[in-house]
């Protein structure tokens, strides 16, 4: 059985990817087929990238980067819950993935987005830097936006139909990363 991250990819203060990761974690520790754990970069308390030598040397010298990377190399797949900034992922998530590169290379990413437009941007954003981390993405992502899946713009309303939206991101997430997990061994 292979283990998914649920990474949290906000640190913001008020964020609303919390209660959007919870819900997926709900709904995925329902499922017998992988899993789950809920990762929240808030609580690695990861700097500006403060690492003197390049992620892909893996000569870490920051104790808080040395847990990261521990964490991060333990799974086999990730879903990224991302806000949308500026049409972009958020600041804190790209920082926690540029800490790392080999935790990362020969898995799968699923996508979990909101934002004005749903987030869509800040996904094609990750998809971008996926694949410079050998990370396949799946094509299913879940997007909600703030102005129906959220009351006041923070209370967490999802629509029905994301539930399944959700499972069908999770079987294609479950398949490549099952795949891949053979690749790396």
């Amino acid at each position: 059985m292979i283990k998914i991250a649920i990474i949290i990819g906000s640190t913001k203060p008020g964020r609303n990817g919390e209660a959007v990761a919870r819900w997926i974690n709900e709904i995925a520790q329902k499922r017998n087929d992988a899993q789950f754990e809920l990762i929240d970069i808030k609580d690695y308390n990861l700097p500006l990238l403060d690492e003197p030598v390049p992620p892909a040397m893996q000569q870490y010298s920051q104790p808080h980067t040395k847990v990261w990377s521990e964490k991060i190399k333990s799974f086999d797949a990730y879903v990224f819950v991302t806000p949308e900034y500026n049409h972009s992922t958020s600041g804190a998530l790209k920082n926690a993935i540029d800490y790392l590169y080999a935790e990362w290379n020969n898995k799968a990413a699923g996508f979990v987005s909101y934002g004005s437009m749903g987030g869509v941007r800040a996904v094609e954003n990750l998809r971008l830097i996926m694949a410079e981390l050998q990370i396949a993405d799946v094509r299913a992502q879940v997007t909600f936006s703030l102005f129906t899946d959220f009351e006041n713009f923070n209370a967490f309303k999802p629509a029905l139909q994301k539930e399944a939206d959700l499972n069908t991101m999770l079987d294609q997430l479950i398949a490549w990363g099952s795949a891949l997990k053979t690749l790396r061994k």
